[in-house]
């Protein structure tokens, strides 16, 4: 079970990665309504795909 909660964290991560990056360089799904918002949400999401894959690597 900790290594599919690990992955899931990935996934998360991904998609935190992915839709706050484009809303900050494309402005679609958010319109950019705050910038600050996005790059924090950016970070939290490289924060949670270091943890993962730490913690993945970690668990072999």
């Amino acid at each position: 079970m900790p290594k599919a909660l690990c992955l899931v964290g990935a996934v998360v991560a991904v998609l935190l990665l992915l839709v706050f990056g484009l809303d900050l360089g494309l402005k679609f799904p958010f319109h950019r309504d705050s910038p600050a918002m996005d790059i924090g949400m950016l970070i939290c999401g490289a924060a949670l795909g270091y943890a993962s894959w730490m913690t993945i690597r970690e668990q072999k």
